[in-house]
């Protein structure tokens, strides 16, 4: 794992929230994108070197919607960037952690992703994060 990516933060209403967020770290949001795999809308924000994504539900049975009912609003995962998130999967699958999904899937700003269960690892879901590279 080369760094953390962004740390993805649960919202009820993105509108406020991003109203909320913009005025903290006194700049606006740079990119909104909804993840239909996902049921959510994102909005990121950079934070010095840092990225900052608010997560809304799109549909009530998203695992965005699923937390914010059992936990409220509030810290969601924290997603790490990797070089070659296949070689993460199996190594980590060999450390004894729990892969929600060993496949990598597209989600938000261009990356390929898998989450770690957080019962495998103190109660917080990881996420791993590759960049998606186009081949020309």
């Amino acid at each position: 794992m080369k760094k953390i990516e962004h740390i993805g933060i649960a919202v009820k209403n993105l509108e406020d929230s991003n109203q909320l967020f913009s005025k903290l770290f006194g700049e606006a949001s740079y990119k909104t994108e909804i993840v239909e795999s996902e049921g959510v809308k994102t909005w990121f924000f950079k934070v010095g070197n840092n990225k900052i994504e608010l997560l809304e539900a799109t549909d009530k049975d998203s695992p965005i919607a699923k937390f914010i009912d059992k936990k409220g609003e509030g810290i969601h995962h924290i997603a790490f960037d990797v070089d070659d998130i296949e070689d993460e999967v199996k190594r980590l699958t060999k450390e004894g952690f729990v892969i929600l999904n060993e496949t990598p899937k597209k989600g938000a700003d261009n990356k390929l992703v898998v989450f770690l269960h957080p019962k495998s690892i103190n109660g917080v879901l990881i996420e791993l994060c590759q960049e998606i590279v186009l081949k020309e």
